[in-house]
This record gives C-alpha cells, structure tokens and sequence, in this order.
C-alpha cells in the first residue's frame, strides 16, 4: 500500500545550516500493515512522514500509495488517498461547529457540493454509530460545540473523522504526545479498534518506546536519517524497552539515545 524508495532529502542544503535528514531510505508497508516509527529528534521520522503527507518533495527517489507513483503530485491533491491526525488536538476540528456538523465536512471531503439539507437523519444514525467505537459518551452528544470538548476527546473525534471515509493510508504524527498519559491510552486504544476494524494501513510517528512496542504490527527505529531497526511479528512482540534500548546501542554504535526518547 505504501511503497518509499531510496528516498533523500536535505535542508537548507550548501549552508552552515545543512542537514541530511534523510539517507536513501526504503519502506514498504502491506495492506493493513500497522507500523510504529519511533527515533530519537533529528532521527528523521518526522521528515519521512512529511515527505510520504506531500508536505514537501524529496531530493531523490520514490513514494508510490495503492501503486499510484505520488511522488511529485501536492498535498492537497494527497488528501484523498491520506487521512492524517496531527500532535495538536485543535487542528483537526472546526471549534466553533458542532460535533455532527464536523464529522458531516470529513464525510464530504473530495466530494461535490449542493444546495441541499444539511445533515441528514440517516447521516445522523450513523455518525452516532461511529462514535461508538471511541468509548468517550460523543454519541450523546451530537449538537455540542467541539470546542467544549476537552483535548483527548478532540483528538479521538479527529481520528474517526480521519478515518470515515477509509484512506488508503493513515498518518498519525505523534498524535497522543499532546495528552496526559491516561487520555494518551484511550486515544490509543481507540486507534487499535478503528485501525483492525477498517484494516487500515497506518503509520504511527512516537517518541514512546512502550507505545511503539505494544501497538501496532511492526515497529521502525530511524537514527540519524536512516531505518536501523525494523522488526515485527513474534519478535517485536517480544521485544521490551530495555532490549529495545540495547538493540538501538549496537546498531546506531551509540550508548547515547536522546533524551526526549529516554524520558517518554
């Protein structure tokens, strides 16, 4: 579903400020593949992520969704193949609208305007549905303001919103770092119900080690613009953070991980 080939990119490149944030790096993920990518800041996740999203082109190489070759196609023009939850809670949603009224705009999204009712009754019975999945009591509350929703239950209702029409890949850029821990794990959980249910293909930007191993069907490690680790199946299963800490030791030849790393 997601195909990056020998992808590079360098910024501010010929400058004191040059930087190789990314080094001839390859990924491919499965249909309804789930991949945490973890790494320390600089390691180059991030960048991967942005580049895959259309938020900016590589110096060289390759990004191909569903076999379409997207490299060069813009971020707007992504948007249909893409759903995309970033770190910031208040992104995702229109404040000053309601809850069904947000949920109405991402159902449409790509899709012919008319003149007609807003929001129909059926349109209504399903979003109440939907909102199920989340756990979160939104399905009773259907008129209220998103603004008046705390930031876990805007990120979760930003997720499902992402995700009404299935894209063909889900981005989440550390999407729950926002959150305190107990929000942070129901947003996550509700990720895992949506992303099985819908067997989305999802790639999970985190700092959290504990995060990258327990969610998901295959964890990345980046160090220094480049894929050092990348293990799933039993063997991540297994995986603890202190093995996860040692394995990224020898790989990266570095006893230093970052400290953001370390501390999440």
């Amino acid at each position: 579903m997601l195909e990056v080939k020998q992808v590079s990119k360098t910024f501010n490149a010929g400058t004191v400020n040059e930087k190789q944030a990314l080094r001839e790096v390859s990924l491919t993920l499965q249909d309804g593949e789930f991949a945490t990518v973890i790494g320390g800041n600089g390691a180059g996740k991030s960048t991967l992520l942005n580049l895959v999203a259309g938020v900016f082109a590589p110096d060289s190489g390759t990004i191909s969704i569903g076999g379409r070759d997207l490299t060069h196609l813009p971020e707007h023009k992504r948007a249909q193949f893409i759903g995309r939850v970033f770190q910031d809670p208040m992104l995702g949603t229109a404040a000053t609208m309601q809850i069904e009224e947000n949920m109405a705009l991402a159902m449409r999204r790509g899709q012919r305007r008319s003149l007609r009712i807003g929001i129909t009754k059926a349109e209504r019975e399903q979003y109440r549905e939907v909102l199920k999945i989340l756990d979160l009591g939104l399905e009773d509350r259907l008129t209220s303001k998103v603004g008046l929703l705390s930031g876990g239950q805007r990120q979760a209702l930003t997720l499902l919103m992402a995700t009404l029409r299935k894209p063909d890949l889900l981005l989440l850029d550390e999407h729950t770092a926002a959150l305190d821990p107990k929000t942070a794990a129901k947003v996550l959980e509700a990720t895992e119900r949506i992303v099985q249910k819908d067997h989305l293909t999802t790639m999970m930007i985190t700092h959290n080690m504990k995060d990258a191993i327990q969610h998901g069907s295959r964890l990345i490690m980046m160090y220094n613009g480049r894929i050092v680790i990348d293990v799933s199946g039993e063997e991540k299963k297994r995986l603890t953070v202190p093995q996860l800490l040692e394995l990224f030791n020898k790989v990266s030849g570095s006893d230093e991980a970052d400290d953001k790393l370390l501390l999440s």
